[in-house]
């Protein structure tokens, strides 16, 4: 009986390897970035083609590399960065593992070009499939050049789950932005397709981040500061008016390493308690600078995911720094219990002479002493005194007749006030008879118990439905705008829009950019004015930061048209618009369901109601 275990030859080693370190195209281009940012780099280009299906160029200006590191890179667990354990607990360099460019050799054809300064002449590796094709010298610029050519060439089944190029380059640009942001000071460049996507000069930090998402947002910044015994962290917070409906615009670095992390994303979130709306999420960029000893970098092949020793001080100081921060600068209410306010004077009184005040006595007044104006009762007061005044009567020689006129005018405005009371209470009757139309529920009676309808939901299918329809045969019907409507996006947002400009104004969006913002002269016809807003963020936050093939964005679109038209559903006022909305659900071959996949009808049987009770 033969051995069973065995092993694996290093081609397949390498392959399988790859399944861990290279998910996509955007994975070759993080791994040879950070390598040349580790090589000591001030300039990195990176060119790309097909969303790096057919090219993956990076070309750097760092210390190059000898004919034989030329050779030796490319072999599994071959690294510069760590000689000996203890090493794995002082990492300061990006790569260290020496899987990334065994893993990239294995499954796609790569060729180096690399030249170290004091060399006369470069070399030239070629590799397919881990194997060494040719190597020569060669002349070349000082530094690095990779070229990964027909990626997953020989994993057709990972090629064949890669999406779209729209898709894959999003991805593309995601790590791109990554690295330049954690090095503000090194020249940056990528292309795609022939066309320039960045040219961005080493700078300062603000600089850098304006860069990537904007010239308008150097406003919003708010600068974070905080040096402690743990951690120092600095960065920019954007400002709580400013926060978004997605998590676009947020990023972790520690030791200038991209990282993602729940917990101190819900220390940040904690910070703006009170500053932000429901649902909306604050923008920051945030540097940790920690010692490399108190954080485990190896948690993950791609590394995103970071162990920190200290967790929990790190927390609260990620709250208190960016409170303070916030309070700083005025954006967030403070309390200062040291403050003298004692002398607080109001503006409209501070150029006004000082007059001391005076005490007027009354000395013929006595408590005890009757009078007839006291048979009136002690509700007329000195206020009722200068009510009759107002009305013309003098106090000491008012008659019989002249009270009577009074009570007359007294009761008449008592009578208004109930007779108000009564319109009010009228309209609050009003209302609770209508609770059944204007409520989110439809109930109907069936022969086996009750049907429950979820009103919004059934007006988001039929909506659904009919747009889809339409679509399908011609462009949405959209109706023009009277004045454009004017909204401010990002960087990403105007990228997107333009990229599927075509597909939009089908749908029945008619929009172009000026100036950063967007002018929309046109919308659907279905959709209700005030929820424009809503819906332009919903779309341009789905198609901007959500992974949606070209041929799912229709749909898509069209079901964020639908919700937001739903919320302004405001038709049941009567049975019989109750009525014309069941009969429309029902036409509609699926009726059960909204196309997210949220309920629409359920029901109670005769048992269940019996049991309520």
């Amino acid at each position: 009986m033969g051995d069973f275990i065995q092993l694996l030859p290093d081609h397949i080693a390498n392959q399988i390897a790859a399944g861990e370190v290279i998910q996509r195209p955007a994975s070759v281009v993080k791994e040879l970035m950070e390598n040349a940012l580790d090589a000591g780099a001030s300039k990195i280009e990176v060119i790309i083609k097909d969303a790096g299906k057919t090219l993956i160029q990076v070309i750097d200006n760092g210390k190059g590399m000898s004919s034989s590191d030329a050779e030796l890179c490319f072999a599994r667990h071959a690294t510069s960065k760590v000689k000996n354990a203890s090493d794995l607990f002082a990492l300061t360099t990006k790569g260290f593992r020496g899987e990334a460019l065994a893993s990239i050799a294995a499954i796609a054809h790569v060729t180096l070009k690399t030249k170290q300064a004091e060399e006369a002449v470069g070399h030239e590796l070629r590799i397919e499939g881990s194997e060494i094709k040719s190597k020569e010298e060669t002349v070349c610029s000082n530094g690095s050049s990779f070229e990964v050519k027909n990626l997953f060439y020989n994993v057709p089944a990972r090629r064949n789950f890669l999406k779209s190029t729209e898709v894959e380059f999003r991805h593309i640009k995601d790590e791109f932005e990554r690295v330049i942001l954690a090095h503000p000071a090194v020249d940056f460049t990528l292309s795609h397709n022939g066309t320039e996507i960045y040219n961005v000069l080493g700078a300062v930090l603000r600089k850098r981040i304006v860069d990537v998402i904007g010239d308008r947002q150097n406003e919003r910044l708010v600068p974070i500061e905080e040096t402690t015994d743990i951690v120092q962290i600095q960065g920019y917070v954007v400002k709580p008016e400013f926060a978004k409906k997605s998590r676009g615009e947020q990023f972790l670095f520690v030791n200038d390493r991209f990282f993602k992390d729940g917990y101190f994303n819900h220390a940040i979130t904690k910070a703006f308690d009170g500053l932000i709306q429901p649902r909306t999420f604050p923008g920051y960029f945030l540097y940790f600078t920690i010692d490399p000893a108190k954080i485990d970098v190896n948690v993950h092949p791609t590394k995103t995911e970071i162990k920190f020793e200290e967790d929990k001080y790190i927390y609260s100081i990620l709250v208190s720094s960016i409170r303070q921060a916030l309070g700083k600068y005025n954006i967030a209410p403070t309390l200062d219990f040291d403050r003298e306010t004692s002398f607080d004077i109001p503006v409209s009184m501070r150029n006004q002479p000082v007059v001391e005040p005076t005490i007027q006595v009354d000395t013929n007044y006595n408590p005890f002493k009757t009078t007839s104006s006291s048979n009136t009762g002690s509700s007329h007061s000195k206020g009722f005194t200068q009510a009759i005044q107002s009305q013309g009567f003098g106090t000491s020689t008012t008659s019989s007749e002249d009270w009577e006129n009074f009570y007359k005018v007294d009761t008449v405005e008592e009578e208004d006030k109930v007779e108000n009371a009564q319109i009010e209470f009228d309209d609050l009757d009003n209302k609770i008879e209508n609770y059944l139309f204007k409520s989110p529920y439809i109930f109907t009676p069936t022969k086996n118990g009750l049907m429950l309808i979820h009103a919004k939901r059934a007006y988001e299918r039929i909506v659904y439905d009919s747009m889809m329809t339409e679509f399908v045969s011609t462009p949405i019907a959209s109706q023009t705008m009277l004045f454009p409507i004017e909204k401010e996006i990002s960087k990403r947002e105007q990228e997107i829009w333009n990229e599927n400009i075509t597909l939009l104004e089908r749908l029945g969006f008619k929009g172009t950019i000026v100036d950063s913002d967007l002018h929309v002269a046109a919308i659907p016809s279905v959709l209700q004015e005030e929820a424009i807003n809503d819906c332009l963020d919903m779309i341009l936050q789905t198609i901007s930061y959500q992974e949606i093939e070209k041929g799912d964005i229709a749909h898509v679109l069209i079901e964020s048209v639908a919700k937001n038209v739903s919320k302004s559903l405001s038709k049941l006022t009567n049975s019989e618009s109750i009525q014309g909305l069941i009969e429309q659900l029902f036409q509609c071959p699926e009726h059960s369901y909204t196309p997210s996949g949220k309920a629409i009808i359920t029901s109670l049987s005769l048992d269940e109601i019996h049991q309520k009770f």
